[in-house]
């Protein structure tokens, strides 16, 4: 069923072919090892191709070692440089708000009104404003501003 001289004779031709393969599915898959495996089917193209007396087997072990290097390098080099973000953490995006003054636009009464945060209206908490004054953020208590008078 196999002709295994026609491949020992043509190993770079196998080698070649399967690393542009392996490219082609690099495209086609969302992935990020066949990128760097199919880099080291192309290297093991070549040195089979420059040295085809190493055997089928000797074209293996260096496809390992070579998918192994460029896998460990692909990884330190370009995936890793992404990954040193600071820790975030969960639903706090509100917390960018403390300190900012924003303007009422529902009155303060008995502790609870809204104010304008850029194009929309958010929940606050605080002592008694009047529509139109200026107040300062505190802090945040899930959806709530608990805000100040500003003083300007």
């Amino acid at each position: 069923m196999f002709d295994f001289a026609w491949m020992s004779e043509n190993a770079y031709w196998l080698w070649l072919s399967a690393g542009v393969l392996l490219l082609v599915g690099e495209m086609l898959i969302p992935g990020v090892y066949l990128l760097w495996i199919g880099l080291a089917g192309l290297a093991t193209g070549m040195v089979a191709w420059l040295m085809p007396d190493i055997g089928f087997e000797g074209h293996g072990l260096f496809f390992a070692a070579v998918g192994a290097i460029s896998i460990y390098v692909g990884n330190k080099y370009f995936y890793s440089a992404g990954d040193q973000q600071p820790d975030q953490e969960v639903n706090t995006a509100g917390q960018d708000h403390v300190g900012n003054i924003y303007t009422v636009a529902k009155a303060i009464e008995n502790g609870r009104g809204q104010v304008s945060v850029r194009d929309s209206l958010w929940l606050a908490e605080g002592s008694d404003a009047a529509v139109g004054d200026k107040v300062r953020v505190i802090s945040v208590e899930g959806t709530v501003l608990m805000v100040e008078p500003a003083a300007e």
